[in-house]
């Protein structure tokens, strides 16, 4: 999830913990450019707080009207799209003769409600994924474990609304170093949740990224803890294989979804002989990026940073595939 719609969630929890009632409104469909993708979040209360966005426009106000007059979703789940005519389009503001459809839940406080919603949360806490299914003929709505990611699934005959909700990708840094500091700030950027692990504690102390989880311990010991499912990311960056190899061992049997080390092809391939000499197969071996990052030619702690961040873009939406033998080391130092 975009840490925006996260945010929305842990919000609707709150506001109902605290017995106040609320709306909760999901993008199901678009049609046209959309500023926002599927699945995302609008959450606002009866006395007009709000938090999320449908569509960057001018949706949002219109709709808070509303709801906050009752002209839509009073006591029961409704949908409703936006950008039906022209005139709808331009005066909200959606691009390129685009509409937006939507689905509203009414929230009431009830221990049912608030029961579901804090099992949502939890589960997001703890880096689990989640689905909310919500009936609208019936009013009900439940949640499930969700093995892996489905895209959000609108069923208009049976009014069914499927939505996985996962954590937000993070990327774990082993090393507090000068390229950690830029690889951090560009990953936040792109909404990743970052963690920075080393056992030095005057580095976690002078690390001084906002935004940025730090933790003084060894790396495979905090990878176990938080950074062990399929939404993370995990680099290592210190150059000092009694911190990086520890790092990498645990790091390559996790279910990380991209694993890498700064260094040479030199330095890498000395790191691979001494990863299968402590027992780490051959598969394994294999998932390791190194040297990390797309051969940009990057030489300097930001290009280094920009190489690295851009082969975490690649990986994460399979666009692209990495340089493979032979390439010159866009991290070397």
């Amino acid at each position: 999830m975009q840490a925006v719609d996260q945010e929305v969630l842990q919000t609707v929890r709150d506001w109902l913990r605290a017995g106040r009632s609320c709306w909760l409104a999901t993008v199901i469909e678009t049609w046209g450019s959309s500023p926002r993708p599927v699945g995302s979040l609008f959450a606002c209360d009866t006395e007009g707080r709000v938090v999320g966005s449908l569509s960057g426009g001018c949706v949002e106000d219109d709709l808070l009207e509303k709801l906050t007059t009752g002209a839509l979703a009073r006591t029961a789940p409704q949908y409703f799209r936006y950008g039906i005519t022209a005139e709808e389009t331009e005066k909200f503001g959606l691009p390129c003769g685009g509409s937006l459809h939507i689905v509203i839940e009414p929230l009431t406080p009830d221990a049912l409600t608030q029961a579901h919603f804090d099992a949502v949360v939890d589960a997001l806490s703890r880096r689990q994924r989640i689905r909310r299914v919500l009936h609208l003929a019936q009013g009900t709505r439940d949640v499930e474990p969700a093995a892996r990611f489905e895209p959000l699934d609108w069923d208009p005959d049976q009014q069914l609304l499927r939505h996985t909700c996962g954590p937000r990708q993070q990327l774990f840094i082993i090393g507090a170093g000068m390229v950690s500091r830029y690889l951090a700030d560009l990953a936040q950027t792109l909404d990743f949740e970052v963690r920075v692990c080393d056992p030095r504690q005057h580095l976690i102390d002078d690390f001084s990224v906002p935004g940025v989880e730090c933790i003084c311990d060894m790396p495979d010991d905090a990878i176990r803890r938080c950074a062990s499912d399929s939404d993370s990311a995990i680099v290592a960056l210190t150059h000092d294989p009694r911190i990086d190899d520890m790092g990498l061992l645990e790091a390559l049997g996790t279910n990380a979804f991209y694993v890498g080390a700064m260094g040479s092809t030199r330095t890498s391939a000395n790191r691979r002989e001494r990863l299968q000499a402590l027992g780490l197969g051959t598969e394994a071996i294999e998932r390791l990026h190194a040297p990390i990052g797309l051969p940009i030619g990057s030489k300097t702690p930001p290009e280094i940073a920009i190489a690295i961040i851009a082969e975490l873009i690649a990986v994460r939406h399979a666009a692209a595939a990495r340089t493979t033998s032979g390439a010159a080391c866009p991290a070397s130092v």
